[in-house]
């Protein structure tokens, strides 16, 4: 532990959800949390963060038979597919072009795939972000507060990377270690950045250097957050946060809750979060143009009523 890091006991971390709570900041009705941070200034000012013009993926690639079901159907010619003679006449007298389609099957929250988790995701004393009931969330047709619809627009703001890998001067943290707010304050001094409200802030802890040389972890232990950045983030006014891992260190250090960076962030603070980011063509990229913040557009897919969506996010420099 750094010398003078203060670490919350658990009656301080639970007394999050009142401290930390964004109900009614924005309206009783208010479902999009901390994207209402995302002004159209701070917008424009994501516009001015590009620079060189350079876009690369902070997301793995969705892989089957690993990350998903799928199916492919291939017809090399179309007008031989079944009931082809009830199609128009010029698509059956075509004998030139063919198709291929897919029905896919996905279970993206977890631990492998690069994902946004909606603030109807997680659920605390049966309650959703801003005072909602868990019984709006029907197992047939989904939730109806605070979906992944609810940032139907897209999130398009300025992204910061905060390496903290390269603060300790590690190729990565190791499963368990977490990473604190003076490890946060002193990225940015490293950088040469500062978060400010609006932002999306990406923490590298390394772990995808640790999956692309050795593959995904197994278990329930990893690095990430450490709950004491939670006030950190309300100070800041951040909109959303992203790590290349599921967000929290495990084990947590709190008897009392599994994963406090997931429930105060979409319970208390509706803020929305990135699992699983593949961040290492971001750092490079960051570090070979001196820049570690860049325009970030991340844009989820319209599935009605669901906690979240996979996702490609994309940093453009």
């Amino acid at each position: 532990m750094t010398a003078g890091r203060r670490v919350p006991a658990q009656d301080e971390v639970l007394g999050y959800f009142e401290t930390l709570s964004n109900w009614g900041r924005w309206g009783d009705d208010d479902e999009r949390g901390t994207l209402n941070h995302i002004t159209d200034e701070v917008r424009l000012a994501a516009a001015r963060a590009v620079r060189h013009g350079r876009s690369v993926s902070c997301a793995w690639e969705v892989a089957a038979p690993e990350d998903m079901e799928r199916s492919t159907t291939t017809c090399p010619c179309a007008a031989d597919m079944p009931g082809a003679e009830n199609m128009p006449r010029a698509f059956h007298d075509d004998r030139r072009w063919g198709f291929s389609s897919e029905r896919l099957g996905i279970s993206f929250h977890g631990n492998t795939v690069t994902h946004l988790d909606a603030p109807c995701h997680i659920y605390w004393d049966g309650q959703l972000y801003n005072g909602r009931t868990h019984s709006l969330v029907d197992a047939a047709t989904g939730s109806s507060w605070a979906a992944v619809t609810a940032a139907v627009n897209g999130i398009i703001t300025r992204g910061v990377l905060l390496d903290v890998a390269g603060v300790r001067d590690v190729p990565w943290l190791e499963p368990g270690e977490g990473v604190y707010p003076d490890d946060l304050e002193a990225a940015e001094r490293r950088q040469g950045v500062r978060v400010r409200s609006g932002d999306a802030v990406l923490l590298r802890t390394g772990q995808g250097r640790a999956r692309h040389e050795a593959g995904p972890a197994g278990g329930f232990t990893q690095a990430g957050w450490h709950a004491s950045c939670l006030p950190w983030l309300h100070e800041r006014e951040v909109a959303l946060i992203g790590a290349d891992t599921p967000q929290d260190v495990q084990p947590s250090g709190y008897d009392d809750v599994l994963m406090p960076v997931h429930a105060v962030s979409l319970v208390a603070m509706g803020l929305w979060l990135l699992d699983n980011c593949d961040l290492e063509a971001c750092a490079a990229t960051a570090a070979e143009l001196g820049q570690w913040d860049f325009h970030l557009a991340v844009a989820p897919v319209r599935f009605a009523g669901t906690s979240g969506s996979p996702v490609n996010p994309i940093a453009t420099f």
